[in-house]
């Protein structure tokens, strides 16, 4: 809105041409979602523990002193997920298709998220609804938003997947591009899903991962950039970097609630929607690969309840204390605070590694 708006304005004060540089609206972008976290989060807050009364259940398998946490208010995804939507009809091009089918997947897995959260505070149980169900649903949000995603692109690689490393190689899946994209999509809610188990464990490194697509998105949607570093030019896909920039903003805002001890958890409305946003705008910007070393820590989170799983139901062992990772290390002693941490650095270094992609082509 901010935008078309100031585009108006340009035509008779030029002071408004600003608003047309993408790094301009994103940090825009940043500011104005901080700020409407800080500005509501607190009402929320007390809303949330006023109707839920004892909070998110706490798992009667998990880590003794989890049960501290017992009357911690859930949902704090919803402060999320308002903050990047308004902030994204703020200050993206709201004719970029690309905007739309992010969108669509942050507040339909957002949806989907909150529906499981309140069954969980509803039922006090640490169970929300079918599983079938719930990925079913995922299922059709993701193929619909990556079928947008398709028919905006350029056919010679809307439909392909390309190979980091590698700067000619793509390979053309065709339509079964869609459920390979929607498969990238409910993988990366799930994967961050799994990680949001501890006080500002997930929220960080889903910020670092939002922050260096920002940077993607920007190089793969600027035609001198990715010409100049060798890699597939998506137009349109710049416009992303607005969603990312929004996401920074309204993490390091929950963060300020989130951070130990967690006035308020995101709850599944926030984990799902935001890894599914992060994996619609991977498929968006032809990263889907890169996706998997920046949120390396998220697909070490999701292995380690596979194997453990896979493993009980095999031999009756299991292979870590308890799953998922984060588990394992606080059942070793380490304490929840050097657990967070110590994989917020581990987040960084992938994330580091994942740009560095970008260049060694």
């Amino acid at each position: 809105m901010l935008y078309h708006l100031s585009m108006a304005l340009a035509e008779h004060f030029s002071e408004f041409n600003v608003v047309r540089y993408l790094t301009f609206r994103t940090g825009g972008a940043i500011m104005t979602a901080l700020f409407l976290v800080f500005m509501f989060g607190p009402r929320l807050i007390s809303l949330l523990k006023i109707k839920q009364g004892k909070g998110q259940p706490i798992r009667d398998d998990g880590p003794e002193t989890h049960f501290a946490k017992a009357g911690t208010p859930t949902m704090g995804g919803l402060m999320i997920l308002g903050s990047i939507f308004v902030t994204t009809l703020l200050w993206a091009d709201l004719r970029n298709l690309y905007v739309w089918a992010v969108l669509f997947v942050l507040m339909g897995f957002g949806a989907i998220g909150f529906y499981d959260d309140y069954l969980k505070v509803t039922k006090a149980s640490t169970k929300g609804f079918s599983s079938k169900l719930r990925l079913l649903l995922e299922a059709i949000v993701a193929g619909g938003a990556v079928i947008i995603m398709v028919s905006a692109g350029d056919p010679k690689i809307s439909t392909a997947l390309a190979f980091p490393f590698f700067k000619d190689v793509l390979w053309q899946m065709g339509w079964w591009f869609v459920p390979f994209g929607a498969l990238v999509i409910i993988a990366a809610g799930n994967s961050v899903n799994l990680t949001d188990g501890l006080d500002g464990l997930a929220i960080v490194p889903v910020m670092i991962a939002a922050a260096s697509f920002g940077l993607i998105t920007y190089l793969v949607g600027h035609a001198v950039f990715s010409q100049y570093l060798q890699l597939h030019f998506v137009k349109g896909a710049g416009e992303l970097a607005i969603i990312t920039g929004a996401m920074v903003g309204a993490g390091l805002g929950f963060l300020w609630y989130n951070a130990p001890p967690a006035q308020i958890f995101m709850g599944d409305t926030g984990s799902l929607s935001l890894g599914g946003a992060l994996g619609a705008i991977a498929v968006a910007a032809k990263h889907e690969l890169v996706l998997v070393i920046i949120g390396g820590l998220f697909v070490l989170e999701t292995v380690s309840v596979i194997v453990q799983v896979a493993s009980f139901k095999l031999t009756g062992k299991r292979v870590f204390r308890m799953a998922p990772l984060h588990h394992h290390f606080e059942e070793k002693g380490w304490k929840e605070e050097t657990v967070v941490i110590r994989f917020w650095i581990i987040s960084v270094v992938l994330a580091l590694i994942g740009l560095a992609t970008l260049k060694l082509r």
